[in-house]
């Protein structure tokens, strides 16, 4: 077995290897500065982000976007304190009318019609009440007759005792002319000394006898008097109660109040109505009020009388506060606009929206800024203000406020730019940076 060598076949003689190829170059002169530059500019993007951390930190634990916040500036003018509210018109009198007693009803009118004063509007049917009354008026014809008899009576004693005096004033006379006569003849000698005392004491007996007559007429009068006077007063009791039943049969006939129109129905035709059951309700197309719902805050600053303007159809019409509900509802008080006299506009309906203004008070010349949450925060002590893109916590004073505008009685300036709604995410912090301005 003999060894065997490999051989490697012949390189052709025209092609050569990349060994010759191959140059060594040395550095190139600037690479090292390009390379400083590049690390120069990431060290200062990275010291820009640092120092734009450092702001945030410095300014607040975060920032807000403007969009979530309102912005208002502080201006210098006249603060015109007043109410703006949309009202609704209703009548000022619409009264609904009630069956005074029970009984079968019968309508005479319908929703809608027109009525005049004193016309009317539907009877009811009560024998009941009619009845009451008739023994009611039975009653008093017999007590009418009873004082009538007891004047009479009154008459007759009265005159009785009047003759009694007329009778006792003759035996007077008479025992006067007994005496005269007893005495001329005592003196002349005619008649006893017994005779002449027998007539002096018939003439003290019939002077007794005329006292007595006259008090006894007195008497006789005051007592006639006082028993007549007790059957009067009896029967005018009596009448007294009597009027009061022909007022509620008069009442079964229910009439219009005012001109005006009819308005619900609330009872049906030929129905059996209850005592004190509404039967229907009568509108007053005179005069109209409008009805506004006034914020809770305004409403000490109502009072009945202040002026008001009521806008219709592009014209306003002058009015003034009617009347002011005394309690609060949801946060609001209803307050009451009547047109002043002659300014009612024509054509108003029921329900019907109109512009209500009520002016409060004007003050000049204060610095103001536009109303909004703010003052409400904080029980409005305090207010951020724009310093570039940093919202800086300031103290401030409000005054007197509009609906739209607030006064600023001192911590701001003209011009000072302020957050007015949104300051509810702020957490009360001192600054706080305000992005996308």
């Amino acid at each position: 077995m003999s060894d065997t060598t490999a051989v490697s076949p012949p390189r052709p003689a025209g092609i050569r290897d990349t060994s010759g190829q191959d140059t060594v170059r040395g550095a190139v002169p600037g690479a090292r500065g390009r390379a400083w530059i590049v690390g120069g500019g990431i060290t200062a993007v990275l010291v820009a982000g640092l120092a734009w951390l450092m702001s945030g930190w410095a300014t607040g634990a975060r920032s807000v976007d403007a969009q979530r916040l309102r912005f208002a500036d502080v201006t210098r003018g006249d603060l015109v304190r007043d109410i703006a509210a949309e009202g609704r018109v209703i009548a000022a009198n619409s009264p609904t009318l009630y069956a005074i007693s029970g009984g079968t009803l019968t309508l005479h009118v319908v929703a809608g019609d027109r009525v005049e004063k004193g016309q009317a509007l539907a009877e009811i049917d009560s024998p009941e009440l009619r009845s009451k009354l008739a023994q009611e008026e039975a009653t008093l014809a017999g007590l009418e007759a009873e004082a009538g008899r007891a004047a009479l009576d009154a008459q007759l004693r009265q005159a009785e005792a009047r003759k009694v005096l007329d009778q006792a004033r003759i035996d007077r006379t008479a025992a006067q002319r007994d005496l005269e006569r007893y005495q001329r003849a005592f003196e002349g000698g005619a008649v006893a000394q017994v005779d002449l005392a027998r007539a002096q004491d018939m003439l003290q007996k019939t002077e007794i006898g005329v006292t007595s007559a006259t008090e006894d007429l007195g008497l006789q009068g005051r007592g006639a008097g006082l028993d007549t006077r007790n059957k009067q007063l009896v029967a005018e009791r009596q009448r007294s109660v009597v009027t009061e039943m022909r007022r509620q049969v008069d009442a079964l006939t229910l009439r219009a109040p005012f001109d005006g129109i009819v308005g619900q129905v609330q009872a049906v035709q030929s129905s059996n109505v209850a005592a004190n059951a509404p039967v229907l309700s009568v509108v007053d197309l005179s005069v109209f009020e409008v009805e506004i719902r006034v914020p809770e805050s305004f409403a000490r600053d109502l009072d009945i009388g202040m002026p008001a303007e009521l806008r219709s159809g592009g014209t306003t019409y002058p009015a003034k506060v009617s009347a002011v509900s005394p309690e609060v509802v949801n946060g609001e008080v209803v307050a009451r606009l009547r047109f002043d006299e002659g300014s009612q506009p024509p054509g108003l309906r029921q329900s019907q929206r109109l512009t209500a203004r009520i002016l409060l008070d004007t003050r000049d010349d204060v610095l103001m800024v536009a109303r909004g949450p703010f003052v409400d925060q904080d029980g409005g002590r305090v207010a951020y203000v724009l310093d570039g893109t940093t919202a800086v916590r300031r103290p401030v004073t409000v005054g007197a406020s509009s609906l739209s505008m607030v006064e600023i009685v001192e911590g701001l300036q003209p011009g000072d730019r302020i957050v007015i709604a949104g300051t509810d995410q702020f957490d009360n912090a001192d600054r706080i940076r305000i992005s996308g301005l």
